[in-house]
């Protein structure tokens, strides 16, 4: 996700919430509020994310190797290539 869309979906996201609270409550200052918790929410739930997604590699890259047994390896077998010239 690039950032200028993370920030187009904050804004959006802020705006509705904080729409919804001025509806709901009749104080702008309780929909600024909600605006403001909403924007921070989503932006530690997208630095959470982000973070899983570069510390939760190391982990996984390392596992498969480990898991496998050796009876599970086929060997290679050689093969020669295919001529299409009728050699």
């Amino acid at each position: 996700m690039y950032f200028t869309q993370f920030l187009v979906g904050l804004f959006t996201t802020s705006g509705v919430v904080g729409a919804w609270a001025y509806v709901a409550t009749g104080s702008i200052w309780m929909a600024v509020a909600w605006g403001v918790i909403a924007a921070v929410l989503l932006q530690v739930g997208y630095f959470a994310l982000v973070f899983r997604l570069v510390y939760g590699r190391r982990d996984t890259e390392q596992e498969p190797e480990e898991t496998t047994p050796d009876a599970t390896k086929q060997a290679v077998v050689p093969r020669q290539p295919l001529h299409r010239d009728g050699r």
